[in-house]
């Protein structure tokens, strides 16, 4: 059986794939627009402003094909947020339920359902009465 990737792996995996994806897409971006990025440097910090939303605006694409990549880079950026937040998110709830042992919202879902039942019972033994 395959085991589920932990948390904090899929977060080091995906960050580690947009590092290298910053790097590939500011050597791309510097193919493309060469006017714009005088060195493949300046296209990957531009890269990494974009991934991470920053996006000061010191340097922009000029040709289509630039804007393209960076549209890419930033709905990647945003995918990269999402997962991180929801990684860190399951961590936080994944130790919450270590702590306290068991889910207090199925303790108390036991807690109603056996409160219904006692309805129902109840409920039963007054039908058979009237009858």
């Amino acid at each position: 059986m395959a085991r589920a990737l932990r948390p904090r792996t899929a977060a080091a995996l995906i960050v580690v794939t947009w590092v290298i994806g910053i790097v590939l897409f500011g050597i791309v971006e510097r193919l493309v627009d060469p006017k714009t990025f005088d060195t493949v440097w300046l296209a990957m910090w531009w890269a990494l402003q974009t991934v991470t939303t920053v996006g000061y605006g010191d340097v922009v694409p000029e040709s289509t094909a630039g804007k393209v990549i960076g549209s890419f880079l930033m709905l990647g950026g945003l995918s990269l947020y999402a997962v991180i937040t929801g990684a860190i998110t399951s961590a936080f709830v994944a130790q919450a339920q270590r702590r306290l042992g068991r889910d207090p919202v199925l303790e108390r879902l036991d807690e109603v359902t056996g409160q219904l039942n006692e309805v129902k019972a109840e409920l039963a033994r007054r039908d058979r009465r009237t009858d």
